[in-house]
């Protein structure tokens, strides 16, 4: 059987990453998807509620028993001893579930699994996890004004989420290949997408 390429895929918030997952996943790529996992295991009766719950009080807990996502942004960008906290209960969770979708995606004779990793960059593991680092690049004007309008944000608020991410700098660094994800139409996203899939494993036909 071929080896399996595992790739790593990180991009800036608005930077079109999960475009690009779509795309890769159009040409036979199989996603594990970080942040969705993450929103699964912090939804109504979730997994890691449990715990958020007893770390962070019932405040942070909805009515519906989901994580309360706008109190617990409010409190760790004041507070960086909660991010730590939050991230001590998520990322064990989310590590035990990627390893087991990733698992299952070899099983079924996919020649790529594609690990949608906001945060790879940060993260001291997942870099020797991965064979290959994409990183999806915009410039931060670009990214403020995408997700002003996607998530109906104020520029200050969105600039406050890409402070409390990697650099761009330092994750171009991290970068083995980088898309530059500003001005393209979804067809030469697309493009540029096929145009590296063979690197991966994919049919660039």
């Amino acid at each position: 059987m071929a080896s399996v390429v595992r790739l790593g895929l990180t991009g800036g918030i608005g930077s079109g990453k999960s475009t690009v997952a779509r795309l890769l996943a159009d040409r036979g790529a199989a996603i594990v998807d970080a942040d969705a996992i993450a929103r699964d295991l912090t939804a109504p009766g979730g997994p890691a509620m449990p715990l958020i719950a007893v770390t962070f009080g019932q405040d942070f807990v909805t009515p519906e028993g989901a994580l309360d996502r706008e109190k617990m942004r409010a409190l760790v960008y004041t507070d960086p001893s909660a991010r730590q906290r939050l991230e001590a209960i998520l990322h064990p969770l989310v590590g035990l579930e990627t390893q087991r979708q990733a698992s299952s995606a070899v099983s079924q004779g996919h020649s790529c699994v594609v690990f949608d990793i906001p945060l790879l960059v940060e993260s001291p593991s997942w870099r020797q996890k991965v064979d290959h680092v994409l990183v999806v690049d915009c410039t931060p004007d670009v990214q403020i004004s995408r997700v002003m309008a996607r998530n109906h944000l104020t520029r200050n608020d969105v600039k406050k989420i890409i402070a409390s991410q990697a650099g761009r700098e330092r994750r171009l660094g991290a970068a083995d290949t980088i898309i530059f994800n500003a001005g393209l139409s979804i067809q030469e996203l697309a493009d540029e997408v096929r145009q590296i899939s063979h690197r991966f494993g994919l049919s660039s036909a």
